[in-house]
């Protein structure tokens, strides 16, 4: 009774220390990133809010696009990019999150899995600062069609994003497991980003492609579809349906599920290859 007790005590310590661990390194992350700008932290503000007014230049004016699924363009746009970005930061930054804390690893015997969830975490508060951005946007847009403010965007909190940290921290998981046997996968992952973000409708919209039927299947299969349009179904005030939530939870805890299990069994050999 005394030992299961005493194990007991031990799990909450080991837990405690490590929560407290994450939130440091969460904190570090953040203010690291843009620790030698003049502007700092508000960048996680501009960068998103720059896009925007780019990508809106370019298909806007010359293109002549005003809207989009019902949505005025550069909230259309600024929407699907901070949720794409929730998920290149979160992955981007998990890529070597091993092999630059070696040390840490090799001198301590912190939990392997706190750096891919550190990253992760870090990205979901840039992307809280992102929806800042957002909220400026719908504010001096507010009187053009399908911009408002709707009860329904508290689901971005629950369940949205829950869901999509389970999905990003996957591919951390993943990303980070390979990156340790072939660094070469930065500059593959760099690639395949540019391509998803592209099969990824961000500034455009799934009537573009309708009347083709393989273009279409390929767009469905991808993720991101599934997570950029139920966010942006929140922004126009309604309910996604029953199957948009099975599909965000489905790929959520199928990736995560996925990559834990790579990332858990291949770390006791991690120190040998770094």
């Amino acid at each position: 009774m005394q030992k299961k007790y005493v194990e007991v005590v031990d799990n909450k310590k080991k837990f405690q220390r490590s929560w407290n661990t994450l939130l440091s390194m969460v904190n570090r992350n953040v203010r690291n990133q843009y620790r030698n700008s003049v502007l700092g932290i508000l960048w996680t503000v501009l960068n998103p809010l720059l896009n925007m007014i780019v990508i809106s230049c370019v298909f806007s004016l010359i293109l002549g696009r005003n809207e989009l699924e019902g949505i005025y363009f550069p909230v259309y746009v600024l929407s699907g990019n901070i949720v794409f970005g929730l998920l290149r930061n979160s992955t981007v930054n998990s890529l070597p999150c091993i092999v630059n804390n070696y040390d840490l690893l090799s001198k301590t015997r912190i939990v392997h899995e706190i750096f891919p969830l550190s990253n992760v975490f870090s990205a979901t508060v840039n992307f809280f600062f992102s929806m800042i951005a957002l909220c400026l946007v719908m504010v001096i847009f507010i009187a053009k069609p399908g911009v408002g403010f709707h009860y329904s965007m508290l689901m971005t909190f629950v369940p949205f994003l829950p869901a999509f940290i389970l999905f990003c921290l996957g591919v951390s998981f993943v990303l980070s497991t390979i990156y340790i046997r072939f660094r070469d996968i930065k500059h593959i992952y760099d690639i395949v980003l540019t391509l998803w973000m592209y099969l990824t409708p961000i500034f455009y919209s799934l009537e573009l492609v309708e009347g083709h039927k393989t273009a279409t299947a390929i767009l469905k299969l991808n993720p991101m579809f599934h997570y950029v349009t139920y966010f942006r179904t929140l922004l126009t005030g309604s309910v996604p349906s029953l199957f948009a939530h099975g599909m965000i939870f489905a790929w959520g805890f199928g990736m995560f599920a996925v990559g834990f299990l790579i990332f858990h069994f291949s770390k006791k050999k991690f120190l040998l290859y770094i």
